[in-house]
């Protein structure tokens, strides 16, 4: 894998006639290239690999999130950082709050706008890594990007609260001998529904997403049919 100037290489033994050592030679003789050894975190994805489980997280990084964005720690008071309702990343009036900001179209002042589109871009990063189960509400505040009002806000709040309280979860691979296996549901809506899928291997997520779908579905039934569809491809 290569990002950028930083590569991570996979391989089955390193004895000196490895492919992974002719590999690193010719790379240091042509580039100014260093050996970091074992990887254990990589562009903020903490890795590790014990007794041949192999798990991934970010911990780390939901912590200076928080130290960014709740300076002033987790809000003690008010229904939406509650111990109850943090125990999910959004609750069912995230769709209403959305609808309402996508209608009333208002622009919020710089600095506001600055704050939630730092905030939900930090949060897209955890959920396209490490974070599928947070997937859903952070794709639903994304459609409201130019529009956030003080409710949006604190739904973005809401999911970095949630990721704070369980910052220790992650993705956690085990070999074993099952197949991929893939699930997938839609959320109807009236304009336009959302797909989700998942696919698990090794016990353990590999590819995930929650898209708003491109048609309008004019029932439940057909929802399901283009989320399926949509899901199949990625199976392929």
């Amino acid at each position: 894998g290569c990002y950028v100037d930083d590569l991570f290489i996979l391989y089955s033994h390193y004895d000196e006639h490895s492919l992974y050592q002719s590999f690193v030679k010719q790379l240091t003789d042509d580039w100014n290239a260093e050996d970091e050894g074992e990887v254990s975190d990589l562009l903020n994805v903490e890795i590790s690999n014990t007794h041949g489980v192999v798990e991934l997280k970010q911990s780390g990084y939901i912590e200076k999130m928080g130290q960014t964005h709740l300076p002033g720690g987790v809000p003690s008071s008010g229904a939406a950082f509650s111990a109850k309702t943090t125990r999910t990343p959004a609750g069912p009036e995230l769709v209403q709050d959305i609808a309402d900001a996508l209608t009333s179209r208002s622009i919020p002042d710089a600095d506001e706008l600055k704050r939630y589109q730092s905030l939900v871009g930090a949060l897209i990063y955890c959920a396209t890594h490490t974070r599928p189960d947070i997937a859903y509400a952070v794709g639903m505040l994304c459609r409201a990007m130019a529009f956030p009002t003080p409710a949006l806000h604190r739904h973005a709040e809401r999911v970095l609260c949630y990721l704070l309280a369980t910052r220790h979860l992650g993705l956690r691979y085990t070999a074993d001998q099952e197949d991929v296996h893939g699930f997938t549901d839609s959320d109807w809506g009236v304009e336009r529904s959302t797909s989700g899928q998942v696919f698990q291997y090794c016990q353990a997520a590999v590819s995930w997403g929650s898209k708003r779908q491109t048609s309008v579905a004019l029932s439940s039934c057909e929802a399901e049919i283009v989320a399926a569809s949509e899901a199949s491809k990625e199976a392929v």
